[in-house]
């Protein structure tokens, strides 16, 4: 008899461990999983943001370029607002934003890389355009100051963000 009740005792003690073991797993693996998804949410803060200020800029790319298509359509505007009446230099300048745009939207909305030049590239000819060449969309410095903006806000999430990852 003590020789079944060792093998019991010993058979006890190896359920106790283990018991004990998977426990002791169970508690580190959840607090493992709790801990690194706090540091992960902390760590990519402005790049979430940097993420989502380039969502918000796509959307309005989309309805720029939109509506620089509606001007060459002809679905806004009265007949003497129409494209075939306005000059050379307006004309090419409507159809380059109408395509840009569109394009410049697409890349932010996929947070590429290319996607942000192309929209620099926007913002900085919608800029020149309005200060350089006022004849052509009548020199707004409103447009140029949201321009200025948008561009200055984009370069601080931006480094925000290149500050988050390390090198």
């Amino acid at each position: 008899m003590s020789e079944i009740s060792t093998r019991d005792a010993a058979r006890d003690s190896a359920n106790a461990r283990d018991a004990a073991r998977d426990n002791a797993r169970d508690n580190a693996m959840s607090v493992a999983a709790i801990s690194s998804e706090r540091a992960e949410s902390d760590d990519n803060v402005w790049t979430r943001r940097l993420v989502l200020f380039l969502r918000v800029m796509a959307l309005l790319s989309i309805l720029k370029g939109l509506y620089h298509w509606a001007q060459v359509t002809g679905f806004v505007g009265g007949e003497d607002e129409a494209f075939e009446n306005q000059s050379m230099a307006w004309q090419a300048a409507t159809v380059y934003f109408a395509v840009i745009e569109l394009v410049a939207a697409v890349g932010l909305w996929l947070a590429t890389p290319w996607g942000a030049v192309v929209w620099l590239t926007t913002v900085v000819s919608m800029a020149v355009i309005e200060l350089m060449f006022p004849g052509i969309y009548g020199g707004s410095l409103v447009v140029v100051g949201v321009e200025v903006f948008m561009l200055a806000a984009y370069l601080a999430l931006a480094w925000m963000a290149a500050r988050e990852r390390p090198p």
